[in-house]
């Protein structure tokens, strides 16, 4: 009590809070700033396919989450959370601003009749149109399934449609450009799992055992991340699409630095929270003159040499992260079944059910960043008031619309306790689950209702991000706080270990679906809008019903994983 009478406070709440959530907010700015530019950059400037494209955002996506909990351990049992947040900023900043480098990008060569042409886009995002360019000039191309079709002709001296059969076509990557994104990639990565998980530690330690003010603490820093995804996702969209990737990029990069200098300039706010178990452990000789903290250093440079080794290859992610996965529920049945006992076992079982049932929830919603991205930018009519929205900017969507309804379904779960008709958090996930799902129905029926070759309303994007972040308001806060009632406290941090290593596994089985919904591309942009449209109907149809089924029998056995949790 002394304590908490004493610390310096800003509205209440200690100081050092403030610190905390414009850090992350920044990070989270910089995250989905170049999250939601990502999947059109790569098929647009590197002129990777669709499909390549999705797996290497999923592997990407994954590998974020699953290093969080190398992160976390190394924190916990030797950095401290101040010094992994410190240096995992510093990777972060480094590696948006790598993204910077983008070169030239790839280069589409169509060659016919003995001489060669480039096809290239006039713009970026789903507005571009294809060019076809030579030393003679330069017009306007289409494709069909059996031709290409020239608007201008004699401005090149071609025939104004050719068979595609007479064509070849081949794409001329700049190497060393594509090992800077993948170098990119991997600081990223690397900079979330030591930033992520342990600036939310940060903000526990900030209050004591028992101190009423934690819950509402945890929601303004809440706030804070979102309020930073949602600024990205306009600022950072807009600038990549508009004028440029590298200025979208930059100002990630931007929003990060300026969040490691408020994180830098204001330790004395965290009054010495957050510091290393044990100062003469970090400072243990390990080999030669490297101690333990410059040994966790390293190992960090480790994880960011192994994540680009992964993200270049980003086939191999699949293999890698499912034998883990399967190891680590084996793990945590056998240490229930062996070490725990009654009630302990009984609530460790429910949580491992949890833990697994948010793979379908998360595997739909992660489309926002690729298949959905890529679906807004070239399939949806985006002029809203006569300007045409980049595709990127309509992620702010899930983040504004937590702005608006937290509060309201925070207030519901209170209402309904009150009369006793609170759904159970079994319940609320099956709900969640239904929710994904019919999201992508209803954009099936927007696809349908505007004909085969017909661009979908906005309106329907609207709706699918509304009723997704509905869904997420039943799965993320609920099964978190689930994890932390039900896992017995010895072997929580493992448990949310797993829980971020399933949601890891989730990104990438999201990546699977959205491969399967690729289109073709000649030039960074895609060429038959019925097949596109055909396509994306067949996915997200089969995705939705299969999650409306999950979800019901995530329903029917709800009560029986109730009795699991014992009244936790």
């Amino acid at each position: 009590m002394t304590n908490a009478v004493e610390q310096s406070t800003i509205f209440g709440h200690p100081r050092g809070l403030v610190v905390l959530f414009f850090t992350e907010m920044w990070e989270r700015f910089s995250y989905y700033g170049m999250r939601g530019l990502l999947i059109v950059y790569l098929t647009q400037h590197f002129l990777f396919s669709d499909e390549r494209s999705s797996l290497l955002y999923g592997a990407y996506t994954a590998l974020v989450f699953v290093m969080t909990i190398v992160g976390g351990v190394l924190a916990d049992r030797y950095l401290g959370a101040r010094k992994a947040v410190t240096f995992g900023a510093i990777l972060l900043t480094l590696g948006h601003f790598g993204m910077t480098f983008e070169g030239d990008g790839s280069k589409q060569m169509l060659q016919y009749a003995g001489s060669e042409y480039q096809i290239t886009l006039d713009a970026r995002g789903g507005d571009a149109r294809q060019l076809i360019v030579s030393d003679l000039g330069s017009s306007y191309v289409s494709f069909t399934e059996t031709t290409m079709d020239i608007a201008e002709p004699e401005a090149l001296g071609l025939p104004a449609s050719i068979p595609r059969n007479q064509l070849t076509m081949s794409v001329v990557i700049q190497e060393g450009y594509l090992d800077i994104l993948y170098l990119s990639l991997a600081l990223i990565i690397a900079g979330v799992g030591f930033l992520k998980a342990n600036i939310s530690t940060i903000v526990g330690s900030l209050y004591g055992f028992g101190d009423v003010r934690r819950d509402s603490g945890f929601t303004i820093f809440y706030m804070g991340i979102n309020l930073g995804a949602f600024m990205a996702s306009i600022f950072c969209g807009y600038l990549g699409i508009v004028h440029g990737w590298k200025y979208g990029f930059g100002l990630a990069g931007f929003g990060m630095l300026l969040g490691l200098v408020i994180f830098l300039s204001c330790q004395s706010w965290l009054e010495g929270k957050a510091e290393p178990p044990s100062m003469e452990k970090l400072k243990e000789k390990v080999f030669l003159s490297i101690n333990v903290e410059w040994f966790c250093y390293l190992a960090g440079l480790g994880i960011v040499a192994v994540s680009m080794l992964l993200v270049k290859n980003e086939e191999l992610v699949g293999g890698i992260l499912g034998p883990i996965g399967l190891i680590m529920l084996v793990g945590l049945v056998t240490y229930s079944w062996r070490r725990l006992e009654g009630d302990e076992r009984s609530r460790m079982f429910a949580a491992i059910y949890f833990i697994l049932a948010q793979i379908p929830f998360w595997a739909l919603f992660e489309q926002a960043g690729s298949s959905l991205n890529l679906f807004t930018a070239r399939l949806v009519d985006r002029d809203i008031l006569g300007w045409s929205v980049p595709g990127p900017v309509f992620q702010s969507l899930n983040a504004g619309f937590i702005f608006l309804f937290a509060p309201l379904i925070a207030w519901l779960w209170v209402w309904l306790a009150r009369r006793n008709a609170n759904p159970s958090t079994p319940v609320k996930f099956a709900i969640g689950v239904a929710m994904a799902g019919l999201g992508f129905l209803v954009l099936v029926a927007g696809m349908k209702s505007s004909g085969d070759m017909g661009y979908t309303p906005v309106l329907f994007i609207f709706a699918i991000y509304w009723l997704h972040t509905m869904g997420e308001l039943m799965v993320s806060p609920v099964g978190l706080s689930a994890i932390t009632k039900l896992a017995p406290a010895r072997i929580v941090g493992m448990t949310m270990g797993a829980w971020m290593l399933y949601y890891g596994l989730s990104n990438f089985l999201a990546s699977i679906i959205a491969r399967a919904t690729g289109a073709e591309t000649i030039g960074g942009q895609m060429t038959n809008i019925a097949a596109a449209k055909a396509g994306y109907i067949e996915v997200y149809s089969q995705v939705g019903y299969i999650a409306i089924g999950i979800s019901v029998l995530m329903l029917l056995i709800s009560p029986q994983i109730n009795k699991l949790m014992r009244g936790a």
